[in-house]
């Protein structure tokens, strides 16, 4: 049989027990922070330890550690949870600005899990930039914003490249069918690894006004030379005209003789005199005179 000491300590611990259970504490478990309002219990044990349906600070938005296109927004303490628009992803650059951005801009790498898509014509999301469906089709891609399309064609000789969302040489945007060759037609001869190292050019054979130059003498990029000129194959720089006999017509119908004169010798920009000069929106004005007092 106990003695009155055992039974007033049996009777102090049933007493604290009781106390914890009263409070929402169960033995052995604290609530987050060590303290703050009772959390619902749950029979069933989280799935991770990170995850919350606290507010990490009480005001902010936070992105979710798995969904890229998911965020919560805090307001003194109490926590809702967002989704960008479809095709969207959450910017976390500052807890204190709400922004979604283009995927383009964001690492998503650590939480790569995003909402279903909701599709329409052209786009694969709602929103965002996206590749032609053809495959064969390398300078054109669709801009999406909230489901309508509008279609863009790069500049001449890019081509879009999905992993950007801009348009990019041949050779970087890596596309099958949209290789430097497929898009120009043009293989780089074969030179030596120190002709290589200079990036020979070579005259488009269909253009005068452009021409190829091999990076590193394998990757062909064309390029051109500005209104007026053709590239000379022999000197491998733009020149005019008449120094390349088999381009000398080349602006005829585009350019008249004496436009391409003008382009050759342009007449020198007349000089501001006697204290008179241009202003920005190409006005002149004299300059305000000044005395100096003794």
């Amino acid at each position: 049989m106990a003695g009155p000491t055992t039974a007033l300590l049996l009777v102090i611990a049933a007493a604290a027990l009781l106390l914890g259970t009263a409070s929402g504490q169960s033995p052995g478990r604290r609530t987050p922070g060590g303290g703050g309002r009772p959390k619902a219990t749950s029979t069933t044990p989280p799935a991770d330890d990170d995850t919350t349906d606290e507010c990490p600070e009480p005001n902010g938005y936070f992105a979710d550690a798995y969904q890229c296109d998911k965020y919560y927004a805090c307001t003194d303490g109490v926590i809702d949870e967002r989704l960008c628009p479809d095709g969207m992803v959450f910017n976390d650059f500052s807890p204190q600005h709400e922004k979604c951005d283009l995927p383009f801009n964001i690492d998503c790498s650590q939480r790569p899990e995003l909402q279903e898509p909701q599709p329409t014509l052209h786009c694969r999301r709602k929103n965002g930039y996206f590749q032609h469906e053809e495959q064969n089709v390398c300078d054109k891609f669709y801009y999406c914003v909230d489901g309508k399309f509008n279609m863009i064609t790069c500049p001449d000789g890019l081509v879009y490249n999905e992993k950007t969302g801009i348009c990019t040489w041949p050779d970087e945007a890596k596309k099958k069918g949209c290789t430097s060759e497929d898009v120009f037609k043009f293989t780089c001869p074969k030179v030596s690894m120190a002709e290589g190292q200079q990036h020979p050019r070579y005259a488009d054979p269909d253009d005068c006004q452009f021409f190829y130059v091999c990076i590193n003498g394998e990757v062909p990029r064309r390029n051109g030379c500005k209104m007026g000129q053709v590239f000379n194959d022999v000197t491998h720089n733009c020149d005019w005209p008449r120094n390349v006999p088999e381009c000398k017509d080349w602006y005829k119908g585009i350019l008249t003789d004496e436009q391409l004169a003008a382009l050759e010798n342009p007449k020198p920009r007349p000089k501001a005199s006697d204290g008179v000069y241009k202003t920005r929106n190409g006005g002149r004005k004299r300059p305000a005179e000044t005395s100096e007092e003794a």
